[in-house]
């Protein structure tokens, strides 16, 4: 690869408890922007919707994998996009869906939001590469 600026999206897939997927690409993404390199946004897909889960509560001795990320979309204004359907089946929600299907409560941690396949399409179709993790 040669030293010009790459855009890359990431997929993120994989569940963050159970393997590596979402950590792996949180080290890519901060790696990739300490070079100086772009990344055009995070797309959460299937299980990795999981890492958007404000009620996750990791050990004190173990990573806070969504604080991570959403220190990292704040600090370098990043798009962490789920998608709302693959959500919706596990259990993520944030305040509107909740209050359009009557649960009592959400727990989407901010700053991730629910999007649509469409964002993916359009986040692989804005960047030099798209990377699945």
């Amino acid at each position: 690869m040669s030293d010009s600026l790459v855009k890359f999206s990431i997929l993120v897939t994989g569940n963050p408890v159970s393997s590596q997927s979402a950590s792996t690409a949180y080290q890519f993404c901060s790696a990739a922007l300490a070079a100086g390199h772009a990344i055009c946004g995070v797309f959460f897909y299937l299980d990795g919707v999981l890492t958007a889960s404000n009620l996750i509560s990791p050990a004190s001795d173990e990573v806070d994998l969504p604080e991570l990320w959403a220190q990292l979309a704040n600090k370098h204004n990043l798009p962490l996009e789920v998608c709302v359907s693959a959500s919706l089946r596990r259990g993520i929600v944030n305040q509107q869906e909740s209050e359009q299907l009557g649960l009592a409560h959400y727990n989407l941690k901010p700053p991730f939001v629910l999007s649509g396949l469409g964002q993916l399409a359009e986040l692989s179709a804005g960047c030099d590469r798209l990377v699945q993790f």
